[in-house]
This record gives C-alpha cells, sequence and structure tokens, in this order.
C-alpha cells in the first residue's frame, strides 16, 4: 500500500481567476441517482437507495407479433403492467423511465425485418397507446420518458430502426407532449453490436426534432490485451479506459448537433460475486479466466462513477443491476443485493443517497490523476452547506493524507463509505493540522457556515 500527500488549497472568495468553475445548474443527487429494474423489481426494498428506476419493457410481452390488437394495460402473458408493475413503482414515490425493448422481435430473430414490414401504422398506435395509457405525464403510473429500444445495436437494419423510432415517437409525442423521448443505447463514433451512432442515427433534423435525451451505456472496460479476459474492468478513474471518454465525446455531439437535449446514463456497474460462485464458474468463464471485483471494490466503484458522473454535463445514471443470484459471469453478478439480501453496495449508494439527496455538484477542489479527489456538493439554503467528498483514485488500494485549507466553512464531521447496516465509520480529522486520511473508499465530510 501505498501513502501519497496532498494538499488541498481553496481559493475562496479572494477573487482568484484562476479557480475552478461553479455549476448551479446541477441536479439535486435524488434527481440523479437512478437504477435498472425489471418485474421481480421490489421497489419498497431499492426506494432506500434512490427515486429514479429504469425497467425494460419488452415489446413481446405486449402483444404476439407486431400488428395484434393492442390491450394496455392488459398483456397476453397475463401481467397487468400498472397493477403488476408500474403502478407499484410509482407507488413507493418511483419516477420510471420506460425502456421499449424488441426483445424477439428483435435482431436475434432472423425474420425481423419481416415482421415490422409494413407495420409503420401499428408502430405509431403503440407508441401513442403505450404513451396514454403509462405515460399521463407521469400520474397514472408514474412513467415520465421512453425510450425506444435498447441496445439494438449495428446489428439491427438501421433504416428500419429510423423508421420504427419516428413512427413510435410521433406515436408519443401525440399522445403525451411532456414525456420524455429518449434514443436507444448510443454513442458518438461508428456503431457496434450494442450501440447506435449518433451521428448515423440521430442526426438528422427529422429525428432531432423528437428525442429529448441522448442514452449512454458505459462499462469501465480494460482495453484488450492478450491473456486479459475480454470483460476486464477497471476503476472509474483509470485514464486508459474509455469509460468517461465515451460520456465527453456525446457531450460533444449534443453541443454541436443537439443543444438543448439532455444526456443520461441508462446503465453503468461492475460484477461482484461470491468465492463460492467463483469456484462454480461455468467452463467458457474458468477458460476466459473471467472475474469481478470484490464486494468491496463495487461498492467504492460505484460511489466513485455516480461523483465522477455528477461532475459532467450528464442529467441522470442508472446502475446496473437491481438484484443478481450470485452468479460468476459478466452482468450476472451487478446487483445491489444478492438474491435480494443488501451487498455492501447497496449500503453504500444508500449512504450516498441519504447524505447528498439534498445537494448538487458544486465544484471540484482536487482532481489529481491517480491521486486527490475532492468534489465538492452544495446544498440550497438561504445559509450554504457543503460536503466535501474525498477519495483516492488509484484502484491499487492507495491512502492519501488531505491537508484542509481554505475551507468555506468549520469542518464537522466526517464519515467513512459505509458497507454495512450499521453505516460508516467516523473518520478522525487532526485538526491541529487539519489533515485527514483517505483511501479507495469515498469520505464525506460535512461542512457548515
Amino acid at each position: 500500500m501505498k501513502i501519497l500527500w496532498c494538499v488541498l488549497i481553496c481559493f475562496w472568495g479572494t477573487g482568484f481567476s484562476g479557480g475552478f468553475p461553479e455549476s448551479t445548474e446541477k441536479p439535486f443527487m435524488k434527481d440523479f441517482m437512478g437504477i435498472n429494474g425489471h418485474f421481480q423489481f421490489k421497489p419498497d426494498l431499492y426506494a432506500e437507495v434512490c427515486r429514479l428506476a429504469r425497467n425494460y419493457h419488452n415489446v413481446n410481452w405486449d402483444v404476439k407479433a407486431p400488428g395484434d390488437e393492442l390491450t394496455f394495460p392488459q398483456c397476453p402473458n397475463g401481467v397487468n403492467w400498472i397493477r403488476d408493475v408500474y403502478g407499484k413503482w410509482a407507488k413507493e414515490g418511483f419516477e420510471i423511465d420506460l425502456c421499449v425493448q424488441f426483445g424477439t422481435f428483435g435482431e436475434s430473430n432472423e425474420h425481423y425485418q419481416t415482421l415490422w414490414q409494413g407495420q409503420e401504422a401499428w408502430s405509431y398506435r403503440y407508441g401513442f397507446e403505450l404513451a396514454k395509457t403509462l405515460g399521463a405525464s407521469g400520474k397514472r403510473a408514474g412513467v415520465t420518458s421512453i425510450e425506444i429500444g435498447n441496445e439494438p445495436g449495428n446489428d439491427f437494419d438501421d433504416a428500419l430502426y429510423q423508421k420504427l423510432f419516428l413512427q413510435m415517437a410521433r406515436g408519443i409525442r401525440d399522445a403525451d407532449p411532456e414525456l420524455k423521448i429518449v434514443t436507444a443505447t448510443a454513442q458518438a463514433g461508428e456503431a457496434d453490436k450494442y450501440v447506435k451512432s449518433l451521428e448515423e442515427t440521430f442526426s438528422s433534423p427529422e429525428i432531432k426534432a423528437l428525442y429529448d435525451v441522448i442514452n449512454l451505456h458505459v462499462y469501465a472496460t480494460l482495453p484488450p490485451q492478450k491473456g486479459r479476459q475480454p470483460w476486464a474492468r477497471s476503476f472509474p478513474e483509470d485514464p486508459q479506459i474509455d469509460y468517461l471518454k465515451v460520456v465527453d465525446a456525446a457531450v460533444g455531439f449534443r453541443n454541436r448537433e443537439a443543444p438543448g437535449k439532455e444526456v443520461w446514463i441508462t446503465e453503468f456497474g461492475y460484477d461482484a460475486c461470491t468465492p463460492e460462485a467463483m469456484e462454480k464458474r461455468e467452463s467458457w468463464a474458468k477458460k476466459l479466466n473471467w472475474e469481478g471485483q470484490t464486494d468491496v471494490q463495487q461498492a467504492q466503484y460505484l460511489v466513485r462513477s455516480f461523483l465522477c458522473f455528477s461532475e459532467m454535463d450528464v442529467e441522470r445514471a442508472y446502475l446496473y443491476y437491481f438484484n443478481d443470484q450470485d452468479q460468476a459471469s459478466v452482468h450476472a453478478a451487478s446487483g445491489l443485493t444478492r438474491n435480494f439480501e443488501p451487498k455492501p453496495s447497496f449500503w453504500a449508494v444508500k449512504q450516498l443517497y441519504e447524505i447528498l439527496g439534498d445537494y448538487r455538484f458544486h465544484r471540484v477542489v482536487s482532481k489529481e490523476p491517480g491521486g486527490c479527489y475532492v468534489f465538492s456538493y452544495q446544498k440550497d439554503l438561504p445559509q450554504p452547506e457543503w460536503v466535501w467528498v474525498l477519495w483516492s483514485a488509484t484502484g491499487e488500494g492507495n491512502e492519501t493524507f488531505f491537508t484542509l485549507q481554505g475551507l468555506p466553512g468549520k469542518a464537522g464531521e466526517a464519515v467513512a463509505m459505509s458497507l454495512t447496516e450499521a453505516g460508516g465509520l467516523p473518520v478522525e480529522i487532526d485538526r491541529k493540522r487539519m489533515q485527514i486520511r483517505v483511501g479507495e473508499s469515498p469520505v464525506y465530510l460535512k461542512i457548515s457556515p
């Protein structure tokens, strides 16, 4: 373990022109943090960690084939979207992002283009009835936004996708003008298997006029290397990965081509399973040497991801996933809970939500690659209050001594990231030297006027 020293000098109210830019337009963290759910989602449990939820809504639940009669909110498989899903979530206070997922009508079906042939008018009606039944500006079922497609990628014919997008989006807009329309997963540059290209798919004036939000999925994947499993992930601030660069590139596209649109991250996450599950890895996982993060690393990296995203020009970030069954596989161990029992990441995200929920990102105090990160969050009161979040951004277990100077107020209690229901442990501040010791787990320092 390495121990680093860092001195933080803040130029607060001194007229220093080289300071860090302040933002008063950032969302409150309670309006920023979200989670991905599905049919088994337990809204009363996950209401402890956020108030935004995203659901994978399969078109093949709504109808047996495109063109069939629409019976919203009742599905042919017996599910009633309001009674069994969205109504329950809304009662617990969730604001819901509905992701229309093509499912068995997508590219995995070799006949998917035939299924959608001649269904333009039906696609409009589908969007209209979906928004009319579940939208109603969020008052009936809590749905306030609809994504058209999850990860159609370049395997889904782009001309067909654009045609479906236009029809569904027009139907949604006509039924409920207040609903936000969200693109499928996209990125600046070329499309890939899971992601559409912003330039190729979402840059025409006709399409730009209809969507409100650009949708990103980002994972902290390491670059390919001999002997390295293809899904290996790193810590959020790692300069060798594209994790944050993909977000910056999408924001750049938005600024150039679609000003006024929001940017959301609707998936990010880390896998963490038990040692027992690792022993039972399937043959392919053993062959490729699949390995996730530890429970503690998952907690650290999820919290730090939320913090990093909150600094960026992003309005929301939804973590993947709500629950897992302790399977040693990519995306199969990403839950905040394991068989609905909280993992350390659950308590860490819950603490973040509770401490910073009424605060918004304010400014960067320190941001040293491979060293000190300190972000300031401000509460909007007649007399502002602040929380500084401090951590060592190395991914190597390093600890850092921070020397605090120029605080905007009086340093109150400092508490470490929580890993259990008992909450985070107090962190001692040497008030004579104004020093605090911080590691990979963020520390919350409360500051009063």
